[in-house]
C-alpha cells in the first residue's frame, strides 16, 4: 500500500512539475547561448574579434556569479513562484535588448546584465526539486530537467539558423531578429510561472489529502535525517564539499559553454550556411539527451555518483581532443557528439550530491555557490578559446585547454570521494 502510494505521488508530481520546468530551462538556455549563432553574422557586422566575442559571451557568467547566491536565498524566502517569474521576465527583457548592441561596450554591458537577470534560475530549480522529490529519485528527475539544455540545442539551433536568414527584413539584421523573437517566450512564461507553480507540497491542492500527507511527511523525515550542522547559510558556503563540487562544476561548465558559444563557428569553418550549421549542431544534442537520461537512471539504480561523474568528464575531454584533429564535417560531428554526451551525462549525478548533506538555507546557499563558482567556467572556457584563436589562428589550443579543465573535474571528484569515504560524517555523499 505504501509502495503504491509513493508510486502514485511521484508520478503525479513528476507530470505536474518536470515537463513545465523543462520548458523553462529550454527557454533559458536558448537565450543564454544563442549568442553563438548570432556570432555567425554579428561579429562581422560589428567588427568583433574572436577575443572580444569570447569575453563578451563569457561575461554573462560574471553577473551570474555575483548575484547567484543572493538570488537563491531570496527564492528560498519568498518562494519559487514569485521569484522564478521575476527572473524570467527580466531576462526576457534584457535578452531582447541584445538586438540593440552597437559595439563592444554595449555588448559587454548587456551580456553582464543578462547574467544578473538570470542569476538564481538554475540553482533555484534544483532547490525547488529538493522540496518535492526524495533524494533516491532526484538524479533521474534532475536528468529530465537538465535534458532541456541539449534539447534547447537540438530545437533552438535550426530555429536560430533560420532566423539569421531574415537579414534585411524591416531593416534589421538576422541576428537582431533572432534576439527579439527568441526573447518573447521568456516574457510569456514568466507570467505563466506566477499562476502555475506551487511553492511547497503543503500547498499542493492538486494532490489528494493522503497523497499530500505522504509527501509532506516523507520530505520532513528526509530533512530531519540530515546532519544538524548543515542547516545554516554559512555552513553551506563554507563546507569543503561545496567548494570541491564548485571546482568540478567549473570544468563541466567550461565544456558546456564551449559547445554552446563556439560550436556554431567551428562547424561554420567548413563553409556551410547558417541554416546548415543549425541543422548539424542539433544532431549531437539529440544523442546527448538519450545518454543523459540513461546515465542518470543507471546512477539512481546503482546508488553510485562518483564514477558516473568521472566517466562522463573523461568522455567529454576525449571528444574535445578528438575535435582538434577533425578534418571533415563528419569527424567534427562525431567529436561534438562525444562532448555533448559527456557534458550532459555528468550533470545529474553531480547535482544529486549537494542536497544529500545540505538542507534549508544551507542548501540554498550551497547549491547557488556551486552553480555560481562553477559557472565561471562558462567565462574562462569561451574567453580562452577566443584569445587562443586570435593568437594562433586555430581552435585547437583552446579545445585542449577546456579538455584539461574536464580532467581536473574528474580528478577532484575522485579526491572528494576518497576524502568522504575516510570521513564518516561525509560518507553519504561519496556513496551516493
Amino acid at each position: 500500500m505504501e509502495r503504491e502510494l509513493e508510486t502514485r505521488v511521484v508520478r503525479k508530481i513528476t507530470w505536474r512539475i518536470v515537463p513545465f520546468i523543462m520548458v523553462l530551462y529550454l527557454i533559458a538556455f536558448i537565450d543564454r547561448v544563442n549568442i553563438g549563432f548570432a556570432s555567425l553574422t554579428m561579429n562581422q557586422d560589428l567588427g568583433f574579434s574572436s577575443t572580444v566575442f569570447g569575453v563578451g559571451a563569457g561575461i554573462f557568467f560574471l553577473g551570474y556569479f555575483i548575484f547567484e547566491v543572493p538570488s537563491n536565498l531570496i527564492l528560498n524566502k519568498v518562494g519559487a513562484r514569485i521569484w522564478i517569474a521575476r527572473v524570467m521576465i527580466t531576462w526576457g527583457l534584457v535578452s531582447g535588448a541584445m538586438a540593440l548592441v552597437q559595439g563592444a561596450t554595449s555588448f559587454y554591458a548587456l551580456r553582464f546584465l543578462l547574467g544578473v537577470a538570470e542569476a538564481g534560475f538554475f540553482p533555484g530549480i534544483i532547490l525547488y526539486l529538493s522540496y518535492w522529490f526524495p533524494a533516491r529519485r532526484r538524479a533521474a528527475v534532475t536528468a529530465m530537467f537538465m535534458a532541456a539544455a541539449p534539447l534547447s540545442t537540438a530545437i533552438g539551433s535550426p530555429i536560430s539558423g533560420a532566423l539569421l536568414e531574415m537579414h534585411g527584413v524591416w531593416g534589421l539584421a538576422g541576428w537582431q531578429w533572432m534576439f527579439i523573437i527568441e526573447a518573447i517566450p521568456a516574457l510569456i512564461f514568466g507570467v505563466v510561472v506566477f499562476f502555475y507553480l506551487t511553492d511547497r507540497p503543503e500547498k499542493a491542492n492538486w494532490l489528494s489529502a493522503d497523497e499530500r500527507a505522504w509527501l509532506v511527511k516523507t520530505m520532513e523525515d528526509e530533512q530531519a535525517g540530515k546532519p544538524k550542522t548543515s542547516h545554516s547559510i554559512w555552513a553551506g558556503l563554507a563546507d569543503i564539499r561545496v567548494l570541491a563540487l564548485s571546482l568540478v562544476y567549473f570544468g563541466t561548465s567550461a565544456g558546456l559553454y564551449t559547445l554552446g558559444i563556439w560550436a556554431p563557428q567551428i562547424i561554420k569553418s567548413f563553409g556551410l550556411s547558417s541554416f546548415q550549421v543549425g541543422l548539424i549542431n542539433a544532431v549531437p544534442a539529440i544523442f546527448a539527451v538519450i545518454g543523459m537520461v540513461l546515465w542518470a537512471r543507471h546512477s539512481d539504480k546503482t546508488g553510485e555518483r562518483t564514477w558516473h561523474v568521472v566517466g562522463a568528464c573523461l568522455l567529454a575531454a576525449a571528444g574535445l581532443a578528438f575535435a582538434t584533429g577533425a578534418t571533415s564535417v563528419f569527424a567534427v560531428l562525431m567529436a561534438l557528439t562525444l562532448v555533448n554526451i559527456g557534458i550532459s551525462a555528468s550533470k545529474p549525478p553531480l547535482w544529486s550530491m549537494p542536497t544529500l548533506f545540505l538542507t534549508g538555507p544551507a542548501a540554498a546557499a550551497g547549491i547557488a555557490t556551486i552553480n555560481s563558482i562553477g559557472n565561471l567556467g562558462g567565462f574562462v572556457g569561451p574567453s580562452m578559446i577566443g584569445w587562443i584563436k586570435d593568437a594562433t589562428g586555430s581552435f585547437a589550443g583552446g579545445l585542449y585547454f577546456v579538455a584539461a579543465l574536464l580532467l581536473v573535474s574528474a580528478t577532484v571528484t575522485l579526491i572528494l570521494a576518497r576524502s568522504s569515504a575516510r570521513n564518516p560524517q561525509a560518507k553519504a555523499s561519496a556513496q551516493h
